[in-house]
């Protein structure tokens, strides 16, 4: 059973949230603080973090990017902030979704088990390691190499960069990404924009002139050799 851990400071929603959440047929734990979220997972870790954004004392971008510094548990945003800013913001800090408030309960537990099936995907043979230029995927390790040395990617940046690598030289675009990565028939495309920006700071030696990850104007991004 996918444990669940919500960091909500209103009482109200939080309760609302960890009752949809059971009744969905998690185990859930709640917390009215980011540093009390934060204190549960690393005593018990959860396997998908929601957090809002406007938390008292330390917010919810950093209580995003502490959790994400501590290990790469799928993070979903469920906040009422719904601007872009905000929205890219929570996204570059680390987290894999953005959920705006109300809730569509039955939406939100379809994005978990996405995100789980994310995590738990497995090979179904073996796949050679993948070769672009400096840069080797492993997938069967999970593993990601740039000039030798590894680099530590979050589940859904690992993903990102594997479908990219599927299809080496191929155009994908914003909504075949979308579909294939998060596993949405429909979303917000900055979700894919800001992770392949986050994946470029990883695996690029310029992020600003990428040599792997490469946009295609008003099409999408292609990994190429």
């Amino acid at each position: 059973m996918s444990a669940v851990l919500v960091i909500e400071d209103d009482d109200r929603i939080r309760l609302s949230l960890m009752l949809a959440m059971e009744d969905e047929g998690y185990t859930v734990r709640g917390a009215g603080t980011a540093e009390e979220g934060l204190r549960a997972h690393r005593a018990e870790p959860a396997d998908t973090v929601l957090v809002d954004l406007m938390l008292p004392g330390m917010d919810g971008f950093e209580a995003i990017r502490q959790l994400r510094r501590d290990d790469d548990v799928p993070i979903v945003v469920v906040s009422a902030r719904d601007d872009t800013h905000d929205i890219v913001a929570a996204l570059e800090a680390g987290a894999d979704d953005y959920v705006v408030k109300p809730v569509a309960v039955k939406e939100l537990s379809a994005r978990l088990r996405a995100l789980r099936r994310r995590s738990r995907t497995t090979l179904a043979e073996p796949v050679p390691a993948l070769r672009f230029g400096d840069l080797e995927i492993i997938p069967e390790a999970g593993e990601v190499r740039l000039a030798g040395d590894a680099v530590a990617l979050t589940r859904t940046e690992f993903r990102l960069l594997c479908e990219l690598a599927d299809h080496p030289g191929r155009v994908l675009s914003r909504q075949q990404l979308l579909q294939r990565v998060w596993e949405y028939d429909t979303g917000d495309e900055r979700i894919v924009d800001v992770h392949v920006g986050r994946l470029r700071h990883k695996i690029e030696h310029d992020p600003r002139t990428p040599r792997h990850v490469v946009t295609v104007r008003g099409l999408g991004y292609k990994l190429q050799r």
